[in-house]
């Protein structure tokens, strides 16, 4: 029964306490440190952003950043916190000098919270301001202030932060290298000029976007990229080209902020491209046929941006799209007329794209007709109630904590299908293994029946725009079979819906491997080490082994996929050298694959 609701129901929180109550409201999930976008590299990117804002506004051109047993420190050479107020910018909410524009013209951190968030969410946590000949340092326990020092010395102005996130929020955890690398790099693309060292590792960047961009595709592209900057305002930087693959994939930023999910300044990215192209052609392409294998890159600096969540990862300022719009098509319509061979291999692309469009259309007819009958009910989907592309204010948060389960077989699907919420959770059966679509043409998704109801059931038949699900989730079995299905749908998704991957929808369902429990303790476990450590602490234990989701009853499996969920996002490092893994894992008659697996089979 539950407990009464009453007067002492009523908690009212200090705001620090607050961050550490609810931490992903404030830097949207925890984890361990082996994703990109887990909490610990969220913290890191919000001191990196104020030594950004610095460089911004024309102060200090190197950062330094260490990291040392999960200790990590950021030194900028900016102009430094103003002494008198230092307690105040990294311990009180709603305190800093971002709201007016008069000190920092361009930043994404306008409401005082980030360094607050990282102080409280940090078990110690230092900040040193050095300015003018004078210092204020601080030092903080979980948001606590412990001690305040003033004092003169001779350093460079600028702010030194050091800080370790705590294991009483983040459990264990550890900062992986590669991972901080990347996300640097980002840094360097955005802000040509800057330079960022990193544990003796030196990172910067000439050519901004043009140089992220050749990360993500090497040799993948059909053209020199199509390039632009704003040499007046530096506002805004653009940079695209073509590949040989389907679909369309963006990377976009507002102030140096990644917008994974796009927004406003996105989708005027792509109206200018579209009208820049058919004003130079003088020609009326629509949009698929000229953005199909598309991979570009947009960064915008604004004043005011409005974001839609504290992570923000979309833009809604909508008075962009007037300035945007305009700079977009005359900056591609300047860089075609002067470049010949690119007009004429971007011409032949469109022209491509148009016949195989052309080509699918005719078989994509014939599917729609065979499947008029179940285009209101998809058999083996059993659907939620709020999606991705409600349109409801009221329910946006709904919307985006939406999934939609792909499981293995009817058996794993009835399990799911009574453990999930039906309002956020929808489950889509697979009938075993797909069609493992590696080199195939994309007309193949309209003659294979569970290929079309998984794209019609997802909504992303015309582009991830349409996209019903705030998530993608893979629930098959940990065994072999299970993983070569897991397989197959990534491959699907990698070689026709690329941005699926990219935006960050698609995941892995952790589900436990082993449930070990005596008449007093139970615990799941899922992996061998976490269940050889319950046996140990564990009296008399009794070990179970699930083969499948098939043999974890509804009861006990809901608890898998309520509010702590375990989740892996399916992530990839680069453009091409995820194709390269594919054809090596996926492609037929591999003979690299077959040495590699009779080098390595035990």
């Amino acid at each position: 029964m539950a407990s009464a609701y009453t007067e002492e129901s009523v908690q009212s929180l200090d705001p620090l306490e607050h961050i550490r109550v609810r931490p992903g409201m404030y830097i949207g999930r925890l984890g361990d440190g082996s994703h990109i976008d887990d909490g610990i590299y969220i913290l890191l990117k919000e001191i990196i952003d104020n030594a950004i804002d610095e460089f911004v506004m024309k102060h200090g051109s190197r950062i330094v950043v260490e990291i040392v047993d999960n200790t990590v420190s950021v030194r900028d050479y900016g102009r430094g916190i103003p002494l008198g107020m230092v307690v105040d910018c990294v311990s009180k909410m709603n305190t800093g000098a971002k709201y007016s524009g008069d000190a920092f013209e361009y930043s994404v951190g306008l409401n005082g919270v980030g360094t607050k968030a990282v102080n409280a969410l940090s078990k110690s946590f230092t900040v040193i301001s050095h300015r003018d000949g004078e210092f204020v340092k601080a030092t903080f326990e979980r948001g606590k202030l412990k001690k305040k020092l003033k004092g003169k010395d001779d350093e460079p102005d600028g702010t030194f932060f050091s800080f370790s996130p705590d294991e009483e929020v983040f459990g264990s955890y550890n900062y992986q290298n590669d991972l901080v690398v990347q996300r640097l790099w980002n840094y360097a693309y955005l802000n040509t000029g800057l330079t960022i060292f990193f544990n003796k590792m030196t990172i910067k960047s000439q050519n901004g976007l043009m140089d992220l961009l050749g990360k993500e595709l090497g040799e993948e592209k059909l053209y020199d990229y199509v390039h632009y900057k704003d040499s007046d305002e530096d506002k805004l930087e653009f940079a695209f080209t073509h590949t040989n693959g389907y679909g369309e994939n963006y990377f976009s930023y507002v102030n140096g902020q990644h917008t994974s999910d796009g927004g406003t300044h996105l989708a005027a990215f792509k109206e200018g491209i579209l009208k820049g192209i058919n004003e130079y052609y003088k020609k009326s392409w629509n949009g698929g046929d000229i953005r199909d294998g598309i991979v570009g890159a947009i960064a915008i600096k604004i004043k005011d941006p409005v974001f839609e969540s504290q992570t923000k990862n979309k833009l809604g300022n909508t008075d962009v799209k007037s300035w945007i719009i305009p700079k977009v098509k005359e900056g591609v319509v300047d860089f075609l007329m002067k470049n010949q061979k690119v007009r004429e291999a971007l011409q032949e692309k469109i022209v491509s794209n148009e016949k195989v469009h052309k080509e699918e259309q005719a078989v994509r007819n014939g599917a729609r007709e065979k499947a008029k009958k179940t285009a209101v009910n998809i058999p083996k989907l059993r659907e939620c109630k709020y999606h991705l592309t409600d349109k409801s204010q009221a329910h946006r948060a709904e919307g985006e904590a939406s999934m939609i389960f792909l499981t293995e077989g009817d058996s794993a699907a009835g399990t799911i299908t009574e453990s999930r919420n039906p309002m956020t959770q929808a489950v889509f059966a697979l009938r075993g293994k797909i069609f493992n679509v590696i080199g195939k043409k994309r007309s193949i998704i309209y003659s294979h029946e569970e290929l079309y109801n998984m794209m019609v059931a997802l909504g992303i038949e015309d582009g991830l725009e349409g996209l019903k699900y705030g998530k993608v989730v893979i629930a098959t079995d940990a065994d072999t079979d299970g993983f070569h299905i897991r397989n197959l749908l990534m491959t699907y998704f990698l070689s026709y819906f690329e941005e699926l991957v990219t935006s960050g929808r698609l995941f892995v369902l952790e589900t436990p491997l082993f449930r070990v429990r005596n008449k007093k303790e139970l615990v799941y476990c899922y992996s061998e080490k976490e269940r050889d450590d319950a046996m140990e602490r564990i009296s008399s234990p009794e070990v179970t082994r699930f083969k499948g989701l098939g043999e974890i009853s509804p009861s006990e499996f809901g608890a898998f996929i309520g509010e702590n969920i375990k989740l892996t996002p399916v992530t990839i490092s680069s453009i091409t050298e995820t194709r390269r893994v594919m054809d090596f894992c996926m492609g037929e008659n591999n003979p690299q694959r077959k040495e590699y697996i009779m080098e390595n089979l035990i």
